[in-house]
């Protein structure tokens, strides 16, 4: 091992946190967490250790790293995931297991919503957290979370509570115990941990604490007490990010970005804004928010664009515009924007800053080879890092999360609207028919395909016949 290399592990913490292995040419080919960062690092190059064939040729190309420290292992725990969905290093799929890796799935707009742990997500409504690689880890961390915020991991069944809720791991939907809206509410301060947010999260409850007591709802605010005590005592627990203690000045990524664009400080809120639509038709802008370098998927927001016709000049134009000059006049006004495309889209969207009054940085990504656009004067440059640049890692995670979040809601547009045209086409079958028919058999085809007793079940006979007559039911 190089003596630079040895000397950079001797410094390292006694502290939880996150590693990152790079190669010779600056690669990041692996991240791993850690409860005691320079023990956890030290091990991967004792001699008298037995290692795999696969761990020892990561070793052979290991030539520096960088550290992240956390306050917690679950922390930790989190961090590392976010990190190799920005970086994906090759060695944390060839050291992995023939298993895939886990998400968390909440499906929090279900009538009854649910907590479960997956291997393949599904694009099924429901959000998903992760990937993370080290399963016994996450169970553990989410056992402790259920004691906070108590849930079913299955959909409830019967009308009397089951035993998970006399042990304080259930919500008790079934007895009305607890109302779908509180539920659910808990369900979201859950998923803001899951992305980083405890400091926030805590800072929520003990808002809630004080207003419960104000109004005398001492049982309310005693709840609300114990809450904030379990989540302030999870820095003390053993299980394997909250971003709040994550130091910003070591994620190179954004270091680098403020030195590039000559900012006053490092972009702590990065907004990411991509047009999806279908040639011109359910034409739709989403806005995703990285928080120091973290998706902070409770800010994310989407616009269903007015503009018609396909001219992603326009629709990035209107967006950017209603969101500093309409609807989203009110939200936090972020340090840095991402627009998904080149100089034209970049320039749309600059228009529409200065229409706006607001000085704010703005870049583009130009998906052919990366470059970063930036406006100079009059004139646009094209920076080129290349692929293995911490930067060019950074703003790809951030404009493919708002692809993602802009076409799973052009997907969802363009599906609604489907599905209410073969029913719209039935004489006499009004909204709030369609929604009832929708609701019970979760869409149009599966009305098509259902029996005309089951559909009587819903709507009744004389409606049914119509709707039999129309579709050619037997």
């Amino acid at each position: 091992m190089q003596s630079k290399l040895q000397g950079k592990i001797n410094e390292l913490p006694l502290s939880p946190g996150v590693y990152l292995y790079k190669n010779a040419a600056g690669e990041i080919i692996y991240v791993g967490k850690a409860a005691r960062l320079r023990n956890r690092v030290k091990q991967y190059f004792q001699k008298s250790r037995v290692r795999d064939p696969k761990t020892d040729v990561l070793v052979s190309e290991i030539a520096d790293l960088d550290t992240i420290e956390t306050e917690s292992e679950a922390d930790a725990l989190f961090l590392e995931a976010e990190l190799i969905k920005r970086y994906m290093p090759r060695y944390n799929i060839e050291l992995r297991d023939d298993k895939s890796s886990l998400f968390i799935r909440i499906d929090i707009k279900s009538d009854q919503p649910t907590v479960s742990l997956i291997r393949r997500p599904l694009d099924d409504r429901a959000n998903h957290f992760g990937p993370y690689q080290a399963s016994l880890e996450v169970k553990k961390a989410l056992r402790y979370l259920r004691r906070i915020f108590p849930y079913d991991e299955k959909p409830a069944k019967g009308s009397k509570v089951n035993l998970n809720f006399h042990l304080g791991l259930s919500p008790g939907l079934e007895e009305n115990k607890q109302s779908l809206e509180t539920y659910r509410s808990n369900l979201r301060k859950l998923e803001l941990i899951l992305t980083g947010q405890r400091t926030a999260v805590i800072k929520q409850l003990e808002s809630e604490m004080k207003q419960a007591a104000k109004l005398g709802n001492y049982e309310q605010a005693a709840k609300l007490r114990d809450q904030v005590r379990a989540l302030k005592h999870l820095r003390q627990q053993v299980v394997f990010g909250d971003r709040e203690f994550m130091d910003m000045s070591k994620d190179t990524a954004l270091v680098g970005l403020q030195d590039l664009l000559g900012l006053d400080a490092i972009p702590r809120r990065i907004e990411g804004y991509d047009i999806s639509h279908l040639q011109g038709t359910d034409n739709v802008a989403s806005m995703v928010v990285f928080t120091s370098g973290i998706p902070d998927k409770s800010q994310y927001r989407k616009f269903k664009l007015r503009t018609p016709g396909n001219d992603d000049f326009k629709h990035m134009h209107e967006t950017i515009f209603r969101r500093f000059n309409g609807q989203g006049k009110s939200w936090p006004k972020p340090d840095l924007l991402l627009i998904d495309g080149g100089k034209g889209q970049l320039g749309s969207a600059l228009k529409a800053l200065e229409e706006t009054g607001l000085d704010i940085p703005a870049i583009g990504l130009a998906k052919r080879r990366e470059q970063i656009v930036i406006k100079n004067g009059d004139d646009f440059s094209l920076i080129e890092l290349g692929l293995n640049s911490d930067i060019v890692k950074l703003l790809q995670r951030i404009r493919d999360e708002s692809h993602r979040f802009a076409v799973t809601y052009q997907s969802s547009l363009r599906g609604k609207r489907q599905i209410a045209s073969v029913l719209d086409e039935i004489p006499g079958v009004g909204p709030a028919t369609r929604k009832k028919l929708i609701k019970a058999f979760g869409g149009a085809r599966a009305v098509t395909m259902a029996k005309p007793e089951e559909i009587a079940a819903v709507v009744g006979p004389k409606m049914t016949e119509t709707i039999v007559k129309h579709l050619g039911l037997k």
